[in-house]
């Protein structure tokens, strides 16, 4: 079992939104593009939240660790699909943007274990922010203005931006860490 702690609660309940947004946009939910994108939009407002309670009260954990990055995937994935379906984003669009989301994850648990961790940086929050607005954009306006089609693309291009940063930092953080490992066995003891 996991410790119930609020960062924790907030990860559950993004887990949670997930098939709500969905059948919002896919059911014959009365006013349901309005209540996916409410709901869509709260469960993103959640991400930034739990994060920063985990660190200012102490109480991160491993399941934190775990489930938060993966209930931001299961967040955007769940909508990107459900788009898909709906014909307001193109399926290759979601499939580089899914593609990116699920190679980093691979790239993640490669680095862990090897001891390494890769903090997101500015260029992935800034990914996270766009692609969430696209989201919203895409469900509230139907159909898709140019401007929100250029947010998407937009979107797309810092998506592919941002992985390829993160594979050329795990890529340095692991060469680094073999050079250590190198230079302490040449070193002779003491």
């Amino acid at each position: 079992m996991f410790p119930l702690n609020l960062p924790n609660a907030l990860t559950l309940l993004r887990i949670l939104a997930v098939p709500v947004v969905v059948v919002a946009l896919l059911g014959e939910t009365p006013n349901g593009d309005a209540l996916a994108a409410g709901v869509f939009a709260l469960a993103a407002l959640t991400d930034g939240l739990d994060g920063y309670f985990a660190r200012s009260r102490g109480a991160v954990t491993t399941f934190g660790k775990l489930m938060d990055p993966l209930a931001d995937k299961l967040l955007i994935i769940g909508a990107l699909v459900s788009l898909v379906s709906l014909n307001r984003l193109e399926a290759w669009v979601a499939m580089v943007i899914i593609a990116r989301e699920v190679a980093v994850t691979i790239l993640r648990t490669i680095a862990a274990e090897r001891g390494i961790v890769i903090s997101a940086s500015w260029l992935g929050k800034i990914k996270t922010v766009l692609q969430i607005a696209a989201v919203i954009a895409l469900i509230v306006a139907d159909p898709a203005p140019l401007g929100v089609d250029l947010l998407v693309y937009l979107a797309l291009v810092v998506t592919v931006i941002s992985g390829a940063d993160y594979f050329f930092g795990l890529r340095r953080r692991i060469e680094e860490q073999q050079k250590e490992r190198t230079g302490a066995k040449a070193r002779p003891a003491a």
